[in-house]
């Protein structure tokens, strides 16, 4: 078993595929590069033959839960990232997490702050981005991120992760990591869940991820059928109660407008 994997979850034909790999495949330390799909073909077939990446395919109509669950099953390394076809690595990003491993090695999830890529062009500090730092301060302190209530805190007014810069320590977190049947939410459910398990987070509020917004992505698709404001609402019901949670998401789909 080696120390880290990257699982790219390919779906369809992503114009942006070989910019990811190119991206795992530049990173300062050597690490696992693997591919988990639900729609194998001979065009990823191809691209993955070129990179000599292996690929595993699983059977069955395509879910985002159960090709993230089977993504991470698949993956050998220790810590495993979860990387989606459209976004891009910065180089130092297993550096880093090497890092973070060795100052805290009860460290189960580490995550990383990141960028925006919209239209091309990089995004820096957005409005959104700018909240989501701000829901993060509880985890500054990463000698007091594993105390569950600290965990739980920066989870409270909003998902604050952005789940592709995750990495999740396999071996000391139950399994499997994702549930609940959501199409948006499950990483927010995922990082809830494990705040109440044994370990620590460790965020590095350095932009080690480069996350691209475009008309084909996953969120913009959750926002258009209302899939993102419905399970949002449901995952604030289960943390505040119901006229708290209603005021908190008349300012949460504000959001929205990030990706319009």
């Amino acid at each position: 078993m080696g120390f880290h994997t990257f699982v790219i979850c390919a779906y369809g034909q992503s114009p942006y595929l070989e910019a990811c790999i190119r991206s795992l495949k530049a990173q300062t330390v050597p690490t696992e590069i693997i591919c988990a799909t639900s729609t194998p073909g001979p065009w990823l077939a191809g691209i993955l033959e070129k990179h000599r990446i292996p690929l595993w395919v699983r059977d069955g109509q395509s879910n985002i839960q159960d090709d993230w669950n089977f993504a991470v099953e698949k993956a050998g390394g220790t810590f495993v990232t979860i990387a989606h076809q459209d976004d891009l690595y910065g180089r130092h990003y297993v550096e880093e997490l090497c890092k973070a491993y060795k100052k805290w090695p009860d460290m189960t999830v580490f995550m990383s702050d990141a960028v925006v890529i919209k239209q091309g062009k990089l995004c820096w500090g957005g409005a959104v981005e700018a909240v989501k730092k701000a829901l993060r301060l509880p985890w500054r302190p990463a000698f007091l991120c594993h105390l569950t209530a600290v965990k739980r805190s920066g989870l409270m007014f909003g998902n604050p992760v952005m789940c592709p810069s995750c990495s999740y320590r396999k071996e000391k977190l139950s399994m499997p990591l994702f549930s609940g049947g959501y199409d948006f939410v499950l990483d927010w459910e995922c990082m809830r869940k494990l705040a109440g398990e044994p370990g620590r987070f460790v965020c590095v509020e350095r932009p080690l991820l480069y996350y691209r917004v475009h008309d084909g992505a996953t969120t913009k698709a959750c926002i258009r059928d209302h899939r993102r404001e419905r399970e949002e609402r449901q995952m604030f019901e289960k943390i505040w109660p119901g006229r708290i949670a209603a005021g908190i998401m008349v300012l949460y789909r504000l959001a929205y407008r990030n990706y319009r």
